[in-house]
Parts: C-alpha cells; sequence; structure tokens
C-alpha cells in the first residue's frame, strides 16, 4: 500500500510534494475534524490537536505533515485563512463541511 499522492499548493506557480496516501488521509482528516470542532483556530492550535489526535500513531513529523496538507486543503478550497489575523487563522469552507459528511 504505497499509492501516493502529489499534493497542490495554494499559491501560483508553487509545486506539491508527493507523499504517501495513507499519510495524507490521516492528517487530511484530522484537520478537517479539528476545524469542525473549534474554528477558527490558529495554525498553532491546529498543528497541537493535530500532534495529541495521532501523533502516537504517526509515522512521520506531524508538523511537516500539517503544513502540507493544510497548504493542499486550502489550494482545493476545502478550508481558508482568515485574511488579515495574526496569528494566522483557520477554519472551514462550504465545501470543507461537505467533505467532512462523505
Amino acid at each position: 500500500m504505497n499509492e501516493r499522492i502529489l499534493t497542490l499548493r495554494p499559491d501560483p506557480g508553487k509545486t506539491g510534494v508527493n507523499i504517501l496516501r495513507r499519510r495524507y488521509d490521516m492528517v487530511r482528516s484530522a484537520i478537517l475534524e479539528a476545524l469542525a470542532d473549534r474554528e477558527p483556530i490558529t495554525f498553532t492550535q491546529l498543528a497541537t490537536a493535530i500532534d495529541a489526535l495521532i501523533g502516537d500513531t504517526f509515522d512521520g513529523s506531524v508538523a511537516w505533515y500539517v503544513t502540507t496538507v493544510k497548504l493542499d486543503l486550502e489550494a482545493r478550497s476545502l478550508i481558508e485563512h482568515i485574511s488579515r489575523t495574526r496569528p494566522q487563522q483557520l477554519r472551514l469552507t462550504g465545501m470543507g463541511r461537505e467533505a467532512l459528511k462523505t
């Protein structure tokens, strides 16, 4: 089970990275769940929540994967960062809420 996914980037011209699908799916689900439970949330709070959810069972750098998958979910319009917030705050989009139902 070494299927891979090429992640997307919200920045035009930037290339994503190839990661294992199982890791992507685990982090994606955790991000969407964390945002559904408490939004808006800062990136630091999100990374801490994801580490608490999957850190014991995840075989990689949780912080790196959270960053990579967060960017991918922004590019896919499932989550968005709220403009002019410092520190950066994140929330689900309507499409992100729909993705939680599937």
